[in-house]
């Protein structure tokens, strides 16, 4: 909202794994105007139930939901990429199914090709460069650093 002046008819691309941090885009995009698209590996989709209130949510307010396994089908004109970590606390042991499973999931300029022409990068942070690329990261289109500051007033 910092950046673009307001959230209304945003696209918002989540490219990555199906967890809490989705599960929060989910349950209040459509709510504040913003379409989503969702990109996940098979098996590491969305919670189901979560899935479910998000189709009826984008239903009432008139925004476009899509899920695939396709990153660059996700980014396609999205203004705002997002990913988050691959591997969350308690599953270290499931890291090389999980970076195998993830292959052609790292945001990368490349994602960024399909995106509109005002995008912008969030992560939650800390990021691994295996879930972005230290290009997309440190340019000017992230708002990684925003992103945490304005976290910090939350706390």
């Amino acid at each position: 909202q910092e950046h673009y002046g307001g959230l209304q008819g945003l696209t918002v691309a989540w490219i990555g794994d199906g967890n809490n941090v989705l599960h929060s885009f989910m349950t209040s995009a459509a709510k504040l105007g913003m379409h989503l698209r969702i990109a996940t590996p098979r098996g590491f989709e969305p919670d189901l139930r979560i899935t479910k209130i998000t189709e009826q949510n984008s239903k009432e307010y008139g925004t476009k939901l899509l899920l695939t396994t396709d990153p660059l089908e996700a980014a396609d004109s999205a203004n705002v990429l997002v990913t988050d970590t691959w591997i969350s606390m308690g599953q270290e042991e499931e890291k090389k199914e999980r970076l195998k499973a993830f292959q052609g999931y790292q945001i990368t300029m490349q994602t960024a090709k399909s995106a509109a022409s005002n995008w912008t990068f969030l992560h939650c942070l800390p990021r691994k460069p295996e879930e972005v690329d230290d290009e997309v990261f440190y340019s000017p289109q992230s708002l990684v650093f925003q992103e945490a500051e304005n976290r910090k007033w939350t706390i």
